[in-house]
């Protein structure tokens, strides 16, 4: 299915040039921007317009990406799409979740501390638990979309990716904890797989296809 099929059909025909993507994040910045590279759309990042990130003070990922997205749009004056995802993982209870970004943070600072470290943490969480322990985990991506900063009726997108937590890191392509998310019926980990591929498995992508969906059939 083309992306950009539904799109750009009903963007063009609602007069939107110009969307702001409400998210700091470089690598969901650049995953964002290549699915959406054929919308028609102009897609900013919301750095051209110095905009800050936003408090995450959800207790949801649905909650967090309403937020950021209002927050983008009321500063810039754009309709805004915002993500949030993490990784949730079942014997953790649903850690590292919404605060996926933050998992390893400086407990005094609450300074994100990297993927490295993110996933340093993540191994030594799983290596607590027997060996015979089930290591399912999903990501989920929830998209919001904002007309405008004020918007009664946000449109909201959810899709998972199920899958494996491995027990070391494997690739180098992707960002956060793809090298240790094991993909089922593929035999490699996120971070090893093509990025087209990845497109079409990805939270993230199906995520946005259900709003190209939505957007080119019902209008937004």
């Amino acid at each position: 299915v083309r992306r950009d099929r539904y799109f750009s059909r009903h963007a063009r025909w609602c007069g939107m040039t110009r969307l702001v993507l409400a998210t700091g994040n470089a690598g969901k910045l650049k995953e964002l921007q290549a699915l959406l590279a054929d919308s028609g759309v102009e897609v900013l990042s919301q750095k051209v317009f110095d905009v800050p990130d936003a408090d995450e003070t959800g207790l949801s990922f649905v909650e967090n990406a309403i937020l950021k997205a209002r927050h983008a749009a009321r500063l810039t004056g754009l309709p805004a799409l915002a993500d949030d995802s993490g990784l949730v993982v079942d014997v953790l209870l649903g850690a590292p979740g919404i605060y996926s970004a933050r998992y390893a943070a400086d407990p005094v600072t609450g300074e994100p501390a990297g993927d490295a470290a993110n996933n340093a943490k993540l191994i030594a969480a799983m290596a607590e638990f027997p060996a015979d322990t089930p290591r399912t985990a999903r990501f989920v991506c929830v998209l919001a979309f904002v007309r405008h900063a004020d918007d009664p009726l946000p449109v909201l997108c959810q899709a998972v990716w199920e899958g494996e937590i491995a027990s070391a890191l494997s690739g180098a392509g992707g960002f956060g904890y793809d090298p240790l998310f094991v993909v089922p019926g593929e035999g490699m980990t996120s971070a090893e797989l093509p990025r087209e591929r990845k497109a079409q498995l990805s939270h993230r992508g199906q995520a946005l296809l259900q709003l190209m969906a939505r957007w080119g059939e019902t209008g937004l």
